[in-house]
């Protein structure tokens, strides 16, 4: 009987048209994440005028409403995707995503806006562990991170767009403009994704089911390689579990290393959402125009983009020691943010866009991680649970700027308590670090020889 290694099968395959369009549409899925959230921080200025509110702090909860539904809907769609497949849930959940963000163009209080931004939130949260996983489940290892991180440019590009909406439509079309484009284009992405999504070929082959799609899939990866019909799929480099109970994440070497990756989604999207909420209101009430403020952002979410993409190959060399040198220079540049913003818009534009260089690189390179470091059954699941318990940061950093604003607090000191949480990563990914090390080493101990049991021809490699 054949015997086709799908892993090894994956990291053989040279790059070709099924990578680039599986890339492509998750590119647009991880846009739709970065604006859905954006949208309403850029709206927020338009929303403060169009009804009257005088009260900015009491926009925190809308900030944050989305960002509950991530919480309990990464976790829980991410445990879902382990069970019932990447594809269905990522397209379950671009749906509802696109219906909920659609349905705010027609909010008419803050109350409404809240629960239509939650329910959008557990549509994003089964969106980036489900693709996720199934983006590396599909890249060949020695080029792992940096497909998975293409793919992820698309949140902060997704980020970027509404500064540049609300800069030349909103004046004419209001704040409902966003949420229009955003609701729309969610839908259209999902219709692509039912279109040209495929399942996870490794979920297909853990599973023995579907045998007819995941031959095709075969077929699709290796063109040359004749599948027969009684074909046996296997998993040789990751060890499997029988279940996706969130218990397995604490077992072989993870009891520490989960806990310290949570601590690090938490503390990174606190710097992260803080910035992404706040920034375009706190620069405009630091005389920056709203024009100004909303570049500004925009070169924050490119910066970002530049970062995960100079990130990427050295994640894939190095490890985890990257991201330390990372965490240690971004708090500076994060700090410093209030203390140039009213005193050269050049220098903000430059500033801005280093510390999107460092906080979103951070987070980018992060959620790789997250998936990297758990096998194929349990990958949606750990970076769901990742992702979900990073979300408290993420509720935690809009929540408590709001409280400090209404302190009035000034600008400048605000960056500065922002720049605390880089610092606390620093040290908590140096230990991370080291434990995943010690993990490795330990399992290359104590590996067995195992023969060579599969029926592929060698691929020159990309």
């Amino acid at each position: 009987m054949q015997t086709i290694d799908i892993s090894r099968l994956i990291d053989e395959q040279k790059i070709g048209w099924f990578n680039v369009r599986l890339i492509l549409v998750s590119f647009f899925l991880c846009l739709i994440d970065g604006y859905d959230f954006a949208a309403i921080s850029y709206a927020a200025p338009g929303i403060v005028k169009a009804w009257g509110i005088t009260n900015r702090a009491a926009l925190g909860p809308v900030f944050s409403a989305s960002l509950v539904g991530i919480l309990i809907g990464s976790p829980l769609l991410g445990l879902v995707g382990d069970y019932f497949g990447r594809r269905r849930v990522t397209i379950v959940s671009c749906l509802i995503c696109g219906i909920f963000t659609w349905a705010s163009v027609y909010a008419t209080s803050l109350d409404q806006l809240l629960v239509l931004r939650f329910l959008s939130g557990l549509g994003m949260g089964g969106l980036l562990p489900n693709t996720i996983a199934l983006n590396t489940e599909y890249a060949p290892r020695r080029v792992r991170a940096l497909l998975v991180v293409a793919m992820f440019t698309g949140t902060p590009l997704g980020a970027a767009v509404p500064g540049a909406i609300s800069a030349w439509w909103m004046p004419t079309y209001g704040w409902t403009i966003l949420f229009s484009i955003g609701g729309i284009v969610s839908l259209i992405v999902a219709v692509a994704s039912i279109i040209w999504l495929p399942e996870s070929i490794k979920y297909l082959a853990l599973r023995q089911q579907r045998r007819t799609e995941t031959a095709r899939l075969v077929r699709a990866l290796r063109p040359d390689l004749v599948v027969e019909p009684d074909a046996h799929f296997t998993i040789s480099d990751e060890k499997q579990y029988s279940g996706v109970s969130p218990k397995y994440l604490f077992s072989d070497g993870m009891a520490l290393a989960t806990p310290l990756l949570w601590l690090l989604f938490i503390v990174n999207m606190m710097g992260y959402f803080f910035i992404l909420s706040w920034t375009p209101t706190l620069l405009a009430s630091a005389s920056i125009s709203i024009g100004y403020a909303a570049i500004a952002t925009s070169l924050f979410q490119l910066g970002g983009i530049v970062g995960s993409l100079c990130v990427a190959r050295p994640l894939d060399r190095m490890g985890l020691l990257p991201l330390v040198i990372l965490f240690a220079v971004t708090g500076p540049i994060v700090g410093s943010i209030g203390i140039v913003g009213g005193t050269s818009v050049p220098l903000l534009m430059c500033i801005m866009f280093c510390a999107g260089f460092g906080v979103l690189g951070l987070q980018i390179s992060l959620n790789v991680c997250a998936a990297l470091i758990y096998p194929t059954s349990l990958r949606a699941n750990g970076s769901g649970w990742a992702q979900g318990i990073g979300r408290i940061g993420s509720i935690i950093g809009p929540l408590l700027g709001g409280m400090l604003i209404a302190a009035r607090m000034p600008v400048e000191q605000l960056y500065l308590w922002s720049a605390v949480p880089f610092v606390v990563g620093a040290v908590a990914c140096f230990a991370l670090m080291h434990l995943l090390e010690a993990r490795d080493a330990k399992a290359l101990r104590l590996e067995p020889a195992m023969a060579d049991a599969t029926t592929l021809e060698p691929v020159t490699k990309l």
